[in-house]
């Protein structure tokens, strides 16, 4: 096999994890059942991810990229904290609607009974989405000489509990009450006191 196919099967070993993750809600993924979906034997998987943990960090990795990417874009391309807050609120749900087996990563489900440095990283990927909204509301009373009537971590906190809520409900819903749902009804009400 030439080093150009493996990243390759690498890519197919996480797909199938993410696609087996959407459609078997609630059930833990074995790297048997892993290994057929891809057509491979267990050693194969092991020869691309020394662990079944290591498969779920490529997965986190893949959340982690898609989503701070896309915050530095929005960064970019707006100057007002309330649309940055809005917008990347916005992306997080819709990563997550379009994306459902990464939900159960996110929400936990999909990592009971795994290493426990799985969920250490669930933690920290929401932890830094925290700061990064507490950066953006702090930044608002140096350019719109403005603040907010509670403090900026406290509406941080309030805003990565609220995408952590819809992610949740997402996942118990079976994946049928999507995040995105009444969420611009919801973040006018959230802004309403702003």
């Amino acid at each position: 096999m030439s080093t150009t196919e493996k990243p390759n099967r690498k890519q197919q070993i996480l797909e199938c994890l993410a696609l087996m993750l959407q459609s078997s809600p609630g059930q833990r993924i074995t790297t048997a059942k892993l290994a057929a979906e891809v057509g491979v034997s267990e050693a194969a998987l092991y020869r691309h991810f020394p662990s079944k943990a290591r498969m779920f960090e490529g997965l986190i990795e893949f959340i982690e990229e898609s989503i701070f990417s896309r915050i530095n874009l929005i960064l970019t391309d707006h100057k007002e904290a309330v649309i940055r807050c809005h917008h990347i609120l916005h992306v997080l749900l819709i990563f997550a609607e379009r994306n459902p087996g990464m939900c159960r990563i996110l929400s936990g489900d999909a990592l009971m009974g795994e290493n426990e440095r799985l969920r250490a990283r669930v933690n920290q990927f929401f932890e830094k989405l925290e700061s990064q909204f507490k950066q953006v509301l702090r930044e608002r009373k140096l350019r719109e000489g403005k603040g907010f009537e509670i403090s900026e971590q406290a509406l941080a906190n309030l805003l990565v509990s609220f995408a952590e809520g819809k992610i949740s409900q997402y996942v118990r819903s079976g994946f049928s009450k999507k995040p995105s749902d009444e969420f611009n009804e919801q973040w006018q009400f959230l802004m309403a006191s702003k």
